[in-house]
């Protein structure tokens, strides 16, 4: 049997942090959701790349639901409306944010 252990986590977010960053992503951050958290419709001023390392939620934009969990990856554009409804668990989400630069 297999256990990860905090050490493993923090390696594979150390890595999850420095791919992200390589991608131009400029805030890399641990998010924790509360068991049957909803968040209603809203954006981001930024994009969101994430990996959900526990838990499960949907999360639904464009009309479309999508049932996100543990090693599930999603992006977001800024400006994309959407909403989040957690499970019974909650979840745990790396988020990687990249802020629009002003050019």
């Amino acid at each position: 049997m297999n256990t990860v252990t905090s050490q493993d986590s923090e390696t594979e977010f150390t890595a999850f942090e420095a791919a992200a960053r390589a991608e131009g992503f400029d805030t890399v951050l641990v998010r924790e959701w509360a068991p049957g958290q909803v968040v209603g419709e809203h954006t981001h001023p930024f994009d969101v790349k994430a990996l959900v390392v526990r838990g499960d939620f949907w999360l639904s934009c464009g009309g479309a639901d999508r049932h996100v969990s543990t090693g599930d990856r999603f992006e977001l554009t800024a400006g994309e409306p959407h909403t989040e409804r957690y499970g019974a668990e909650g979840a745990t989400v790396w988020a990687a944010r990249r802020h629009a630069t002003d050019a």
